[in-house]
């Protein structure tokens, strides 16, 4: 069972040691299985009603294999926990730390605003590219600023608030399975030719999964960029707090997806920048509504305060994960 210290000792694994290459990670592995499964079930000419029941056999098998594996090592754990609890402790929290992904989040985007800062746009765009699913090469600085705050926004909820709330709600079996279905979304989820059927469940049980850590996310965006703001100005804090709020509830509607546009908006309005528009995908044009509204502020500055707002998000979001399951 996870405890309140589990998820805080995950916490400062993650930030200390983020996800060294050479550990198997879960996600790695839960990719590795979709993309096997996606080669071993599709046949060139599937019909559509095909494509979709194969899709959903690709959910079935992930999700169930997932929770196998999980199940399967909490016992081992279990075992080892009667001659070594130490040991037994560490491995546990360390499974936790695989499901948080802030370190990785920050770090990435850091790497992507360092590049503009040396002027080194080439690097920028093929750092951004790692992390964003749309087309970089053709970005202007303004565009990649835009792009790192977006993901930066969406991802502070599926790699990091979405785990905690799943942690607390079920335990790590729980969580585990949240980063299969996301993890499924990010490889099959695409509503394009390819994936428009074979892809559609595992697109819509992401959304389902989703939407309430988004619409927490978005909060707690809210509340981190009245915390760190009120230490200088607790007026302009309230009122950049309250219009994150206010873009969030007007804005986060509008996006195509009913949980990305949520945290999206959410930022745009604590950052006061505006996100969205159009963008390329496999150099296609796709048209995506605007989110918050130009303020003239610095899209650099902007980036830098977006860094710091999902640092203070994680934090509060790991001490109410620890707080509820003390409570518990």
């Amino acid at each position: 069972m996870i405890r309140p210290e589990h998820i805080l000792l995950a916490f400062v694994v993650d930030l200390t040691i983020g996800d060294p290459r050479w550990i198997p990670h879960p996600v790695v592995l839960i990719g590795n299985l979709v993309n096997r499964l996606e080669k071993a079930l599709r046949r060139k000419g599937d019909s559509t009603g095909v494509e979709y029941i194969k899709g959903g056999l690709l959910v079935l098998i992930t999700l169930s294999v997932t929770l196998f594996s999980v199940f399967l090592f909490l016992w081992a754990v279990s075992l080892l926990g009667r001659s070594s609890v130490i040991i037994s402790g560490a491995l546990l929290v360390y499974l936790v730390s695989t499901t948080i992904a802030t370190r990785g989040l920050i770090t990435s985007a850091r790497s992507v605003v360092r590049a503009l800062e040396g002027e080194d746009i080439k690097r920028a765009r093929g750092d951004l590219a790692m992390i964003v699913g749309r087309d970089t090469g053709r970005l202007d600085r303004k565009g990649i600023l835009k792009a790192t705050i977006e993901t930066l926004s969406e991802n502070l909820s599926d790699g990091v608030i979405a785990p905690l709330f799943y942690l607390t709600a079920g335990g790590i079996p729980l969580a585990m399975l949240y980063k299969a279905v996301n993890t499924m979304d990010s490889i099959v989820g695409y509503r394009n030719e390819r994936y428009r059927y074979f892809g559609m469940i595992a697109a819509r049980l992401d959304d389902v999964a989703n939407f309430i850590p988004a619409r927490l996310t978005g909060l707690l965006i809210a509340i981190s960029v009245f915390l760190f703001v009120s230490m200088r100005n607790i007026r302009e804090a309230a009122r950049l707090s309250v219009r994150s709020i206010r873009t969030m509830f007007r804005d986060g509607r509008r996006h195509s997806s009913p949980n990305s546009g949520v945290p999206e908006a959410a930022m745009a309005g604590a950052l006061g920048v505006r996100l969205g528009g159009p963008l390329r995908y496999s150099g296609v044009i796709v048209e995506k509504p605007y989110l918050g509204v130009e303020t003239g502020r610095s899209y650099m500055q902007a980036c830098y305060d977006a860094l710091k707002v999902v640092f203070v998000a994680s934090s509060l979001g790991v001490i109410l994960s620890a707080s509820v399951l003390y409570v518990m």
